[in-house]
C-alpha cells in the first residue's frame, strides 16, 4: 500500500496477478504504475523494466503474451456477470479478440524458436456491470500503454508490424469501452510521461 497520495486507479490494486516469471513481474509493475499514476503513465516503465533486462524480441512477445492472458482472463471472468445490452455483447466480442491474440502471440514465440510464457494465475475485484467497466476500462488502456512501452524495444520489423496490429485493437477496445463508461474516446492528444525514476520509486511499494 502507498501513503501520502491518493491512487490514480484504486481498482488496479484488486488486480492480483501470481507468477513467478520476468514477463509477470514486468506486468505488476506495469499494473502498479497504472494504479499510482493513471494508464498513461505504464509506458515509461516498461520502457524502463525492459532496457535493465535487456529483453529481446522473444521477451517482449513473451511480456506481450502475459499481458493478453491478463486480458482475456478478464473478459472469461466478467462472462459470469450479469451484464446488459452493448456492454455483454463487447465483452463477448472483446474476450474473443484477447484469445486469438494469446493464439497468435504464442504461435510467433513458438515459430521464433523461443517457449511461451506459462500463464499467471489472475484474481480481478469485480461483482457487476458498474465494477466490470471501471476496471474494463483502466485495464485496456494500460494495454495500450504497456504495447506503447515496449514497442522501441523490439528490433525484428515483422515483429514490431505484429505488435502494432494488435495495439490498434486494443486501442478501439479502449475507446469502446470508455464510450460505455460515458467517457471521452480519446481525451488527451499525447500519452502523458514521467521520469523511470519516479514511476520506478512510485511503484516499488505495490509490487508484490
Amino acid at each position: 500500500m502507498t501513503s501520502g497520495f491518493t491512487l490514480a486507479s484504486p481498482e488496479l490494486e484488486g488486480v492480483e496477478v501470481r507468477g513467478m516469471t520476468r514477463s509477470a513481474f514486468v506486468l505488476r509493475g506495469a499494473l502498479a504504475a497504472g494504479a499510482v499514476y493513471g494508464a498513461g503513465f505504464v509506458s515509461p516503465f516498461v520502457s524502463k523494466a525492459l532496457a535493465q533486462s535487456e529483453a529481446g524480441d522473444l521477451d517482449i512477445l513473451n511480456f506481450a503474451l502475459t499481458l493478453e492472458y491478463l486480458e482475456a482472463a478478464f473478459y472469461e471472468e466478467a462472462a459470469g456477470l450479469d451484464l446488459g445490452g452493448d456492454v455483454k455483447r463487447f465483452a463477448t466480442q472483446f474476450g474473443e479478440d484477447e484469445a486469438a491474440h494469446v493464439t497468435a502471440l504464442t504461435e510467433t514465440i513458438t515459430a521464433l524458436g523461443g517457449t511461451p510464457t506459462a500463464k499467471p494465475e489472475f484474481s480481478f475485484p469485480i461483482t457487476n456491470q458498474k465494477t466490470f467497466l471501471t476496471l474494463a476500462q483502466t485495464l485496456e488502456d494500460t494495454g495500450v500503454s504497456a504495447y506503447n512501452g515496449a514497442g522501441p524495444m523490439i528490433q525484428s520489423k515483422e515483429v514490431l508490424a505484429a505488435a502494432g496490429s494488435i495495439v490498434q485493437i486494443e486501442a478501439r477496445h479502449a475507446a469502446i469501452i470508455r464510450l460505455l463508461n460515458g467517457a471521452q474516446p480519446a481525451p488527451d492528444a499525447f500519452d502523458p510521461t514521467l521520469t523511470v525514476e519516479e514511476v520506478t520509486t512510485a511503484v516499488t511499494p505495490l509490487i508484490v
